[in-house]
């Protein structure tokens, strides 16, 4: 059944409801903090048209409850901080949303930007040696995190399943990474190798952990609460490509941090960005922004390219430019 349209009156009625909820006076004027200072939860998962809520009243803090949203609000997403209150039967209602701090998400498959997680610190990217990890879907998640203006954390996975050969290759792979400031975490949720110093990297941290499906971040959840939070799915053998056993993101309380765990993808597209955004995110890049000889400059051929010559010069790596411009040539696929 499709949703009743409200009118422009009643729209602006139920808005200014939600603003005095959270503390705005008549001129609009509240700070950030004040706002969130209202809110008394915080969605731990969503489910359809409800969600999880995690009370933060003093009294009865920690206690979960499903409840339903307005018609009026934005989609919720896990880690918002809302406004809610009891339904009287045993469930509640969200009757504002807080202040966004900032928030992690991907396109669907329109093309349109999906907000997926709110409020976090960090950003985990996982990946393992299979499925096959690609440096152009790496690359893909790192230029949506910088455009959010996000931290990311890189995490090998599944150390256990290496042998010498494959983790020098990976080894290789990685430095590129570490060597532009990119902290690499290599670990096995299986035998536990490395998790300690991951464990210390999130402490008091809220972080989302994103990947291609099959990559172990269930696998990783569990390990890092002691316990079986997350079902884990075997490996498509036919495919090379992960079960889908996340479907919809869900925070979890680990001991001096919060995780949440996200949908496995197989890609990560990014037409919700432009080309100059896509620059900007291989951080490498930025140090020669505005310096080539032409200011409209594709960095491919044209004489005194600046990002060329940083990389004759071995400021920068070939396999970041080339894969700089398989994304450029994706998104003008879409284009």
């Amino acid at each position: 059944m499709s949703k009743r349209r409200l009118s422009k009156h009643q729209l602006a009625r139920i808005s200014q409801n939600q603003r005095k909820e959270l503390g705005f006076d008549e001129a609009g004027a509240v700070d950030a903090q004040t706002s969130l200072e209202k809110c008394n939860g915080r969605i731990i998962s969503h489910y359809g048209q409800h969600v999880d809520v995690e009370s933060l009243i003093a009294e009865d803090e920690g206690r979960l409850i499903r409840c339903t949203q307005r018609s009026n609000l934005p989609k919720l997403v896990t880690g918002d901080l809302v406004v809610w209150s009891d339904d009287g039967a045993d469930g509640g209602v969200i009757l504002a949303l807080g202040q966004r701090r900032n928030f992690f998400g991907r396109p669907n498959p329109e093309g349109q930007f999906k907000a997926i997680a709110a409020n976090i610190d960090l950003v985990l990217v996982v990946f393992a040696s299979s499925p096959t990890p690609h440096v152009s879907l790496i690359d893909r998640y790192l230029v949506a995190i910088e455009q959010l203006q996000l931290t990311a954390v890189l995490v090998l996975n599944k150390l256990d399943l290496l042998n010498q050969e494959e983790l020098t290759e990976l080894d290789n792979m990685l430095s590129s990474y570490e060597n532009i400031g990119y902290p690499v975490y290599k670990v096995s949720a299986e035998d536990g190798r490395g998790m300690p110093e991951l464990e210390q990297a999130l402490a008091t941290q809220t972080t989302i952990l994103v990947g291609q499906s099959g990559v172990g971040k269930s696998s990783l959840l569990n390990k890092l609460s002691s316990g079986k939070l997350a079902d884990v799915g075997a490996l498509s053998e036919t495919w090379d490509r992960g079960t889908h056993t996340t479907t919809t993101s869900s925070l979890y309380h680990m001991p001096g941090f919060d995780l949440i765990d996200s949908p496995g993808i197989r890609e990560f597209g990014l037409g919700h960005i432009d080309e100059q955004q896509v620059f900007e995110g291989f951080i490498e890049f930025r140090p020669f922004a505005g310096s080539c000889k032409f200011r409209d400059c594709s960095h491919r051929t044209e004489p005194g390219c600046a990002i060329q010559a940083a990389l004759e010069a071995g400021q920068i790596g070939v396999e970041r430019v080339e894969s700089y411009f398989r994304i450029l040539d994706s998104l003008n696929e879409l284009g």
